[in-house]
Parts: structure tokens; sequence; C-alpha cells
């Protein structure tokens, strides 16, 4: 299975932005509002200026208290964002999600984003791939 399929499952096509000098308050309550875990932090909506993860918010209130809610996204953002592209296999995708600990990664095709997947739609495309196979396998022995 390849990621341009699993994009073309999503229930939700595009991807939630903010500006790099929203506040971690602005992120909080998109990630609140569209019940997501990320978001990527881009200038333009197209070119992944950084990830932002609802992880990385928790974590800078732990370490610094609520007051860095005031923060710009641009101050506490992942910048060095690992992407893939709609060509790459969902099962390599999987395995770098899982051994470098990314919960999101952006779909990049021609220098652009078009769209984020997680690490959520990658195990379910692949159950679900799964699920087909068992489905092909159980009809072959038992005769339909």
């Amino acid at each position: 299975m390849l990621v341009s399929q699993i994009i073309r499952n999503k229930p939700q096509q595009g991807v939630m932005t903010l500006a790099p000098g929203a506040t971690l308050l602005d992120a909080s309550e998109l990630l609140a509002e569209k019940r997501i875990g990320a978001v990527v932090v881009s200038s333009d909506g197209e070119k992944v200026d950084g990830i932002l993860s609802e992880r990385d918010i928790v974590r800078e209130i732990g370490k610094r208290g609520v007051s860095v809610l005031e923060v710009n996204v641009e101050t506490v953002m992942t910048r060095n964002v690992f992407g893939c592209s709609p060509d790459d296999n969902a099962d390599l995708v999987l395995q770098t999600m899982t051994q470098k600990r990314f919960r999101h990664l952006p779909v990049m095709e021609d220098g652009k984003m078009i769209a984020l997947i997680s690490i959520g739609d990658v195990v379910a495309a692949r159950l679900a791939e799964l699920e087909l196979e068992k489905d092909a396998l159980t009809g072959m022995i038992m005769g339909y």
C-alpha cells in the first residue's frame, strides 16, 4: 500500500496550518477544536516551517508554566521535520514513524505539502489491508 492510498481514504482532506507568529494558546485552541494531535507551522500553507504537537505544548507547560501559552509557536515547534512522499510504501513509513517516534508526517510532493498523515492513519490502513488479505485467503480455503 502506498501513502497516496492512505491520503485518499482519510475522512478529512487538507492540512491544518498555523503561521509561525501564532501563540501556543492559538495552537491549543485549534488542536482542541479540530480534535487533532498536531498542526503544521507554515508561513504560506504549503511549505513546512515546522510542526507542533500536543505533546510539545504539554512539555513546555510542564517546564515553563502556563505563561508559555503566550509564546509564538515558532519558538517551540520542531524545525527539522521528516516527511514522506505519496509514492512511499506505507509499511516503510510505519517503520520509520515507529523507530523515530514520530506521530505525524507531512506528505510532500514537488516541494509542497499536500497532506498530513498520522501513525493512526497508517495503522488503520494496514489493518484494513490485512483484513482483505485474510478474507481472500479464507475464500480460497473455503472454496468461494
